[in-house]
């Protein structure tokens, strides 16, 4: 009798364990792979609150498909090709050239420039040219002189102006292709005008390889645990309820590239 017992007890614990293996898996049985993306706030960086970036002059010449568009800067208060004092430790892509100017045209892929002056190439059209401060690390400075902003018109394309007082987000970094130990740590840079973001304000949407993240403070964050290959991020400027805010540049999307 007891030998029945046994081999009874033993027959429902084997038809249990088969039943689990061969059902759904518990949740001890799911596993993450690979890290997890996270966007962390930077720790701060050197401030340059007296910092100036002042146009002087802009010239457009005409070329047979194209015309030549050339910008001179004053810079006041802040070195350009000097390294940013930080730079070694931050642990992110820099410059080797150092301290330089970010310039954007219609939100696009900003230009590095080490001196007080930009050349471009530019269909006719309606442009608008954001240009800021840089630390050699690429981070932008938000000091409210560092930048300068305008409608530039070029050619016979007629006049369409922007509206420079509404609100407008700009992309500014990650950029290009990262490779080796610059691809463990990336970081998320923009520009702000005529806004504020706050946690019960306006904010960026920042998505990220589909995972999204709510900023609500204008600083840097650094983006960890990507995989390598093609990296997308998406930027959005939104309402205090979610609601995008209307604006030719207030969502914008990019690629990089990490290898290893």
């Amino acid at each position: 009798m007891k030998n029945l017992t046994f081999i009874l007890i033993l027959s429902i614990a084997v038809a249990c364990t088969s039943s689990q293996n061969s059902g759904e898996k518990s949740s001890s049985d799911t596993q993450t792979i690979g890290p997890a993306i996270t966007l962390t706030k930077a720790p701060a960086s050197p401030q340059f609150p007296d910092a100036t970036l002042t146009k002087t002059d802009v010239s457009i010449e005409p070329n047979d498909s194209s015309n030549s568009v050339n910008y001179s800067f004053d810079v006041a208060g802040y070195e350009l090709g000097a390294q940013t004092e930080d730079a070694a430790t931050r642990g992110i892509a820099n410059s080797g050239k150092g301290q330089h100017i970010h310039f954007i045209v219609n939100n696009g892929p900003y230009s590095a420039h080490y001196m007080p002056g930009v050349s471009n190439q530019l269909e006719d059209g309606n442009y608008v040219v954001l240009a800021f401060l840089s630390r050699s690390y690429h981070e932008s400075v938000k000091s409210e002189g560092a930048y300068h902003i305008e409608n530039l018109n070029v050619g016979d394309a007629g006049v369409v102006e922007a509206d420079l007082s509404a609100p407008h987000l700009f992309y500014s970094r990650p950029k290009g292709s990262y490779a080796g130990e610059d691809t463990k740590k990336l970081m998320l840079d923009f520009y702000l005008l005529n806004t504020t973001i706050s946690p019960e304000g306006n904010k960026v949407r920042a998505t990220v390889n589909g995972k999204e993240f709510m900023i609500d403070e204008w600083a840097p964050y650094y983006i960890e645990g990507l995989p390598l290959g093609e990296v997308n991020i998406k930027l959005e400027l939104i309402d205090s309820e979610g609601n995008p805010i209307e604006g030719p540049f207030n969502s914008v999307e990019r690629s990089v590239t990490l290898t290893e």
